[in-house]
């Protein structure tokens, strides 16, 4: 995953959840539905059925699932209990305890001690904390209990009334008589089930089980385990899972999670991540100083649950491996889509940065890989095709494709690596694609040197990541026209518009299109991240939203889904008109801002071309010409000089001047005082949401950018290397004509470019489905007017049926999904009166998909 490479800076503003205004579907002849447009704007489409484009592979669109927002334990994992082994550690989350989750509860007067222990009485090497009851036998008979309540992921743990629920516990006591355990499932004093009784007997590691049925729904419940008696009881791996998970699998899937994305169709999963794969430490689990924070290594998260390790997550928890290389194997066979994993190649990303210089490590990495696909693919003969099949799986999984590395920012030394990765999996298993990648980015020095080095070793494919403003991907549509036919194939792993309202998912949407179009170069895709806990999410935006008790789809799943569920097998060439556009100067006012940095600014003068003076501050007096726009920081003159003195705050933007100015030099001193990053420097401002800005030492103080703000979502213009140092003065000057920048640092050119792509709102594609015989006419209409369009099917097609069926998406552009309420979601109609030449009237902020018949 993504991690932390695209920086605060870039990420979007905030979402206000708005009410979508969606037109009902009622369709007249060659026309959309009616609805309240402002304005109708002219297209055509020319579609030449006998142009055959490049064929569709059934996996060009996948999901891509990492264990981000608590998108595995608590989410698509369908465990109830939150910490069952008591495994959570302050290297997770230093917030965490042992007993987070837990809470001790005691009645009829029963008393002793609960704690969390480490010793020779654990479980196993691999789960090595336990809780002990220390009973001290005083309580009121059989009403004399004490134990420990867990309280579930969030609100606590859902159960519906009418449904089973397995519970299990390993346990351990040293009465020779047993020790009897209670399990209660309670709501505050609402009984949700009625209680299980179990007796402990032995000193020796058994697991127990029974099965509660929930008499009431509720999303709140606590599940109680607690003893009786006197004596030593040992508990460990306390768990409480639905009966009902996806297909009936124990240790399975939450089942209207696994649901959502089997309804997707994806044709590929790749797992487990993201950037979980390539950070911490790379070294093996090895009890009991084993380092808590490693990357993720498959052959911890294979066999029985209880032998399998924890580990410290990279996004900020702790993670269980119970959802593990085997149950993902098992998930992508049972929804039909090509397995995909990905496996560290010893070089850390995501800010981490670091490549591990140890042969032998390497050579370990490159042999677990290697038994990684016997473990997919080998005989039940091998060793590790029989421990496949000891989990219930002899027939083999068919591995094809296997992806080494995430992102990684070192590009030289990755490859080094991932060369000896690549050569080692070829010389045994050369029918396997291994996927390399181009790092974090869409663009930059890391990007094409990565590039460089995979087109140099004729790679077969590599993974691209990028996440961008909407206008971005409005004007990237033809991205990958230009790309080499010849050269490496393209796996767009991770990508999405910076938010999840409507107009993200119309600018993906149009986006997708170039991508069919280019379905010879770009042979995967998959939109990121994929799941999400509404209550504790780290990254945004994301496909599929959850909570304990309900999931939803974003308005992102909505058209991912119609995408993927409406492929087709083969670009049908087709051309459109574009839209009429006029691409003015850059215009605006100027502004000075900083994140998590105090500096102070002096002599800040703006000069039109010919020389005459604009506007001219050198904080002799008061700050009054100055509007304070982002309303953190704190700004006041002092000596002189602006100073912003908060070096904790974060865009801090105060803005001056005419939005309608153009053709300008900005100049000005600027001074780092103290904190993490350097100077950013405003122009073209027309709003707190329209802007451009130099963003001198930005990333912790390692990269010079020039981002464009439109809509709050920014895209990354130019960049180079840059630090800034506290306590020196550097002159900068920002030299705006028309649509060229050019920028100065003490006097010397740090760069220039040409903002002169257009965001082209009106995209389309047409694909053929061999198996209906259908021609599907795709077309994303993302503006506020709706596209009369008409359309050309050649005179030489055979028009099978005057009526084409139908599926819109269509709604307000700050449109959000929630929880309760949905107003991004297909409608189904019908269209009557196709012919070869037939006008359409497309409705403003709008996907449609229009599947004709043909003979």
């Amino acid at each position: 995953m993504h991690g932390q490479k695209k920086s605060r800076h870039r990420l979007a503003v905030a979402s206000a959840v708005l009410a979508g205004l969606t037109a009902a579907l009622v369709v007249a002849p060659g026309e959309a539905p009616a609805a309240a447009e402002a304005a109708v704007t002219d297209y055509s489409i020319s579609v030449d059925p006998a142009g055959a484009g490049p064929a569709i592979d059934d996996s060009m669109y996948g999901v891509f699932y990492e264990d981000i927002n608590h998108a595995a334990d608590g989410g698509l994992y369908a465990e109830l209990v939150q910490n069952r082994s008591f495994e959570y550690d302050p290297a997770d989350n230093r917030s965490y305890t042992p007993l987070t989750a837990w809470k001790e509860t005691a009645s009829g007067g029963a008393t002793g001690t609960v704690r969390v222990v480490d010793d020779s009485g654990r479980l196993n090497e691999r789960n090595r904390r336990y809780l002990r009851l220390d009973l001290d036998g005083n309580g009121d008979g059989d009403s004399g209990r004490l134990g420990v309540a867990n309280s579930g992921y969030n609100a606590g743990i859902a159960v519906r009334a009418g449904e089973k629920y397995d519970f299990s516990v390993w346990a351990r006591t040293d009465q020779t008589r047993g020790t009897p355990l209670s399990v209660e499932l309670r709501d505050g004093e609402t009984q949700l089930a009625r209680p299980l009784r179990v007796t402990a007997r032995g000193d020796r590691w058994t697991k127990y089980s029974g099965t509660l049925t929930a008499r009431a729904t509720s999303g709140a419940g606590r599940l109680a385990v607690t003893a009786s008696g006197s004596g030593t009881v040992r508990l460990d791996m306390v768990s409480l899972f639905p009966r009902d998970t996806y297909k009936g699998r124990p240790n399975g899937l939450r089942k209207d999670l696994a649901e959502k994305i089997a309804a997707l169709k994806p044709g590929f999963l790749r797992f487990p991540g993201g950037c979980l794969v390539n950070t911490g430490s790379h070294e093996a689990y090895e009890a009991p100083d084993f380092e808590r924070k490693r990357s993720y290594q498959w052959k911890d998260t294979v066999g029985p649950v209880e032998q399998r390790p924890v580990n410290a997550n990279f996004w900020g928890y702790n993670q269980t491996y119970g959802l593990g290389y085997y149950e993902y194997f098992q998930y992508a066979e049972d929804i039909g889509a090509m397995a995909l994993p990905v496996v560290p190649a010893l070089v850390t990303g995501c800010g981490q940065n670091k490549a591990t210089d140890d042969p032998e490590l390497l050579r370990r990495h490159i042999q677990d890989t290697l038994d990684l696909i016997e473990f997919a693919n080998g005989p039940v003969s091998s060793p590790w095709g029989k421990k496949r099949a000891q989990m219930g799986h002899p027939k083999p999984f068919g591995l094809t494709h296997l992806e080494v590395g995430n992102e990684e920012n070192l590009p030289d030394q990755f490859f080094t690596r991932f060369t000896e990765f690549r050569k080692a999996i070829e010389a045994k298993y050369p029918a396997v694609t291994v996927i390399s990648n181009s790092g974090p980015d869409d663009s930059g020095a890391t990007f094409d040197r990565a590039w460089q080095l995979n087109r140099d070793a004729k790679v077969a494919m590599v993974d691209e990541h990028y996440y961008n403003s909407p206008q971005w991907f409005l004007e990237n549509n033809e991205r990958y026209d230009a790309y080499d036919r010849k050269g490496p194939k393209v796996f767009l792993g991770e990508y999405a518009s910076l938010d999840n309202r409507f107009s993200n998912a119309l600018a993906e949407a149009a986006y997708m299109t170039g991508l069919e179009r280019n379905a010879d170069v770009v042979k995967l895709a998959s939109y990121a991240p994929l799941l999400a806990d509404t209550n504790d999410a780290q990254w945004r935006p994301n496909m599929i939203w959850f909570d304990n008790t309900a999931s939803w789809g974003s308005a992102s799943y909505e058209t991912q889904k119609l995408f993927m569920n409406n492929v087709g097998d083969q670009v049908v060439r087709s051309q459109a008109s574009g839209t009429p556009a006029t691409s003015g100067p850059i215009t605006g006012a100027v502004g000075l801002s900083t994140w998590a940095t105090a500096a102070a600014y002096d002599d800040v003068s703006v000069t039109s071309a010919d020389g005459a003076s604009l506007f001219a501050d050198d904080f002799s007096g008061d700050d009054s010409r100055w509007t304070r726009a982002a309303g953190t920081g704190s700004w006041s003159v002092k000596d002189g000089a602006y100073h912003q003195s908060d070096a904790a705050a974060e865009n801090t933007l105060v803005t001056a001047g005419d939005p309608a100015w153009r053709d300008y030099d900005l100049k000005l001193k600027a001074t780092k005082q103290s904190g993490k990053e350097g100077f950013l420097i405003a122009f073209g401002v027309k709003d707190t949401g329209n802007y451009y800005w130099w963003n001198l030492g930005g990333w912790g103080n390692t990269r010079s950018v020039v981002e464009k703000a439109v809509g709050g979502a920014k895209q990354t213009l130019i960049e180079r290397g840059t630090t800034i140092e506290s306590g020196r003065t550097y002159d900068v000057k920002v030299q705006v004509r028309g649509r060229q920048v050019t920028l100065f640092l003490d006097g010397k050119e740090r760069g220039s470019f040409t903002d002169d792509k257009t965001a082209e709102p009106f995209r389309q594609v047409v694909t053929r489905d061999k198996a209906t015989g259908e021609l599907i006419v795709k077309v994303v209409n993302a503006q506020d007017a709706s596209a009369r369009t008409k359309i050309d099917l050649g005179r030489d097609t055979a028009i099978a049926s005057s009526t084409a069926r139908l599926t819109t998406l269509q709604g307000a552009p700050d449109a959000v999904n929630t929880a309760t309420d949905q107003p991004i979601r297909p409608r189904s109609s019908t269209l009557e009166g196709v012919g070869n030449t037939f006008t359409y009237t497309f409705p403003a902020h709008s996907v449609t998909f229009m599947r004709i018949k043909t003979g």
